[in-house]
């Protein structure tokens, strides 16, 4: 396995006598190692400095503790060396720290000597910024996640501690779900995995899944959902399940070396009560990726640059746990007043949004957008452009047949037997209605039965269609108006929906 592209870069800086660089990093065993590795090929000498133990014994002296004496002693060396100081960032608030710092890199630059603050949360004070470099040092990828798979599969062997089950597509597939944790955090899910179940073997990809919930759970600002939704608990919509099924293959390593990029992710548009949500939480479920719910308004602080950093914050959570699928739901209502935002809120909303959009424009990591949204006309534009999301997709109310599949789901989910209904007849009677009022229904049906001390009939769910007025009574023009913006921008989510109908014709 050759060099990782951070070590390259850090090794670049250093042979050009770059004086001061930040490595942004949780890992500090392993970018100490990297930087190990780098001092021995540049011939310096390593010391390593911490609040708690100071230099050690790299100095062959009790050195000192005191941030500001150890910047002297640092100051005093003589000979090429590569020093790192542990969790300065926390000493870089103090005015004689910067101060000294600077005076440091004045003198360092005539030198061999390169000074590495080491640290997992970037800090960096007004008075150095023109004087560092940054580098954010990356989790372990593939190649280390699989090196590391099989030093923990040759331990097994050799001390024939406990069995391994793994076929080579299962090998990819638990490197794949390992990706987003640090090397030790990798380890020590792998060793969870192990205790739990006796051997290694596929199941471990749940196991890892649960450790990853924790790291979410610590961010504050993405929720952890459990996607255990199936395809066949959403009716229709065969045109769009087939394009999820085809887009899931893209994430392979297969895809890569065919020269097909990651996806991006997909816009849902639609009346609501249709299955939009369902749809992204059956995404997950059927790429195995884990389901992260961005709340927008969690994002939203009261500090100035707050908001900010917190949307930097919830993107660089999720990248950690990539491959995953990031749920906005009803996205236009957290974007909304972003054209007004100047005079709102300082342009706050306005930045919060630039800083997602060039993100989903430049992202690298599989991070896949699951969008949902129901009112077009408070979608920013630039959102809607071609690159930023691979589709944009329109979803109807159900027609006929696609109403019969709901029913019966929704029946057989009441532990009924769809058969003994009459489908058809009930998909007649719903003309109109969403896949949730359709749900409403027999829940309200299901609840009268339950009231007559009778069990779930016919006419139950029929009389309980009745009793509803649907949305697209109540809000047909607003359906019509978004059938209309939706017949020339998205594609339909359904082959036989009303907008599919409209296309088809101006297409004739």
């Amino acid at each position: 396995m050759g060099p990782l592209k951070q070590e390259i870069e850090l090794e670049v800086l250093i042979r050009a006598r770059f004086p001061l660089i930040y490595l942004v990093s949780w890992e500090e065993q392993r970018a100490l190692a990297m930087i190990e590795g780098i001092s021995q090929r540049q011939r310096k000498k390593l010391l390593s400095w911490s609040i708690t133990e100071g230099f050690g014994q790299d100095l062959g002296q009790s050195a000192a503790k005191d941030p500001q004496a150890a910047l002297c002693q640092i100051g005093e060396l003589r000979e090429p060396a590569l020093i790192v100081l542990k969790d300065f960032h926390a000493c870089m608030q103090d005015p004689g720290i910067i101060r000294r710092l600077r005076d440091l890199v004045a003198s360092f630059k005539s030198s061999f000597k390169t000074l590495i603050i080491l640290s997992p949360t970037l800090t960096v004070p007004v008075e150095l910024e023109k004087d560092l470099m940054v580098i954010d040092y990356d989790l372990p990828g593939q190649e280390e996640l699989k090196s590391l798979l099989e030093r923990v599969i040759a331990a097994s062997q050799a001390g024939n501690k406990f069995a391994v089950d793994l076929s080579g597509a299962q090998k990819d597939r638990l490197i794949q779900s390992l990706q987003g944790l640090t090397l030790s955090e990798a380890e020590n899910a792998l060793a969870h995995a192990v205790v739990k179940n006796d051997k290694l073997d596929i199941s471990a990809v749940d196991v890892v899944l649960e450790d990853i919930k924790q790291i979410i759970r610590k961010s504050k600002l993405l929720e952890y959902f459990e996607a255990k939704e199936e395809f066949a608990q959403v009716g229709g919509l065969e045109p769009l399940k087939n394009w999820i099924e085809k887009r899931g293959k893209a994430f392979s390593a297969q895809a890569r070396d065919f020269g097909l990029p990651q996806p991006k992710g997909l816009l849902l548009l639609g009346v609501q009560g249709c299955g939009k949500s369902l749809v992204c939480k059956t995404v997950a479920s059927l790429w195995k990726f884990p389901l992260l719910r961005l709340d927008m308004g969690a994002i939203f602080g009261g500090f100035v640059g707050q908001s900010e950093e917190n949307m930097r914050r919830a993107i660089k959570t999720a990248e950690a746990v990539a491959p995953c699928v990031l749920w906005l739901d009803e996205i236009e209502k957290g974007l909304s007043g972003t054209q007004s935002s100047h005079v709102s809120d300082a342009g706050t909303t306005a930045r919060v949004f630039s800083t997602f959009l060039t993100w989903l424009q430049e992202k690298t990591k599989p991070v896949f957008i699951a969008a949902t949204a129901n009112n077009i006309s408070l979608l920013p534009p630039e959102l809607l452009r071609k690159g930023r999301l691979d589709d944009i997709f329109f979803v109807d109310l159900p027609n006929e047949q696609e109403r019969k599949e709901i029913f019966s789901i929704h029946i057989a989910r009441r532990r009924r037997d769809p058969g003994r209904f009459d489908l058809e007849r009930l998909a007649q009677s719903s003309g109109g209605y969403s896949g949730a009022e359709i749900e409403q229904a027999v829940i309200e049906a299901l609840s009268e039965a339950f009231s007559q001390g009778k069990e779930l009939s016919q006419d139950h769910i029929i009389k309980a269609l009745a009793a509803q007025i649907p949305l697209s009574r109540t809000m047909s023009e607003e359906i019509d108006k978004l059938r209309q913006w939706a017949s020339t921008r998205a594609r339909p989510a359904s082959a036989t929906s009303p907008m599919a109908a409209q296309n088809g014709a101006s297409r004739g």
